[in-house]
């Protein structure tokens, strides 16, 4: 799974927010804030695999194939395999 899904960017993009916010507040300086978004990339990544892995229906059994009825074989006559005697 690609880290640049859709998916993955907007789960990412909502764990950054508190980091991007905390940096326009002040308490990060922008070598801290931008240390801390690829972690947040990473995390998001993780919970959609988290997610996808829990979501997805497991694969369903295969049919057991049905069992075929022996054949009938036609009587062999063993006579008609011999050639008629020569008189």
């Amino acid at each position: 799974m690609s880290p640049f899904r859709w998916d993955v960017l907007l789960v990412g993009f909502v764990l950054a927010v508190p980091v991007l916010a905390l940096g326009l507040r002040g308490d990060f300086t922008t070598e801290e804030m931008v240390s801390r978004l690829p972690w947040c990339l990473l995390a998001g990544w993780a919970a959609v695999a988290l997610v996808r892995a829990v979501a997805t229906p497991p694969k369903p059994e295969p049919k057991p194939k049905p069992k075929r009825r022996p054949t009938a074989r036609p009587a062999v006559d063993d006579e008609a395999d011999e050639e008629p005697a020569a008189a």
